[in-house]
């Protein structure tokens, strides 16, 4: 009997397991959400200030870093057009819940203007931020899920905001797509006499000179 009971413990566990062969409910996980800036190639921006609002209506200040994620490869193409490669490494909003709405004011660097703008995050994309630390990626079941979830924000020439989640296989998700305005006040909110935090680079003003900058692809 006490042989049967055994076999059909373990029969049932084996059982448990089979109905949820992705879960990562053990796996280690960040209490947190990570924030990260990214930008399209060569168009250099710097973030004056962001802010988040969670789903419990709370409000985090100084979210994320001050630079973004970008390149200047000068391999002949156009590759300021589009997006490119969204990367980056998010800053843990500490103490925040899931986001609703990301606040940034950003410095577009090869324009030389300042822009502010809100993006919305829905709900699905909040849901993939869970999915993506609560299950493991069905092509490599094997490995532990994200510890983190991210979100990716994009900066672009314009006043563009784009936003990405990451899902369980680490691939980034388009959310959310917004248009900011013009920061009647400049850089610092004029407090440092019109002065941005960095000149155009040559290798931006060689690629602006040859391809312009590419309105209207992001």
């Amino acid at each position: 009997m006490k042989q049967f009971i055994l076999i059909l413990s373990v029969l049932l566990v084996a059982g448990c397991q089979t109905t949820e062969p992705l879960s990562a409910e053990n796996d280690p996980r960040s209490d947190w959400w990570g924030l990260a800036f990214t930008e399209p190639d060569y168009m250099k921006v710097w973030v004056e200030d962001s802010s988040v609002l969670d789903i419990k209506n709370r409000t985090f200040f100084k979210a994320g870093g001050s630079t973004a994620a970008g390149g200047e490869p000068e391999d002949g193409t156009e590759s300021a057009r589009g997006w490119g490669t969204v990367s980056g490494s998010g800053i843990p909003v500490t103490g925040a819940d899931l986001p609703k709405l990301i606040f940034v004011r950003w410095q577009s660097i090869s324009e030389q203007k300042t822009y502010k703008g809100f993006i919305e995050i829905p709900e699905s994309a909040r849901q993939l931020m869970v999915d993506s630390t609560h299950q493991r990626c069905p092509e490599t079941p094997e490995r532990t899920a994200r510890y983190m979830a991210s979100l990716y924000v994009g900066l672009a020439p314009g006043g563009v905001l784009q936003a990405w989640v990451r899902d369980s296989c680490h691939r980034p998700i388009q959310v959310a797509h917004a248009q900011g305005e013009l920061e009647p006040l400049g850089p610092e909110q004029g407090k440092h006499g019109g002065r941005y935090a960095y000149p155009v680079s040559e290798k931006a003003k060689r690629y602006i000179d040859k391809f312009g900058i590419p309105y209207g692809s992001w």
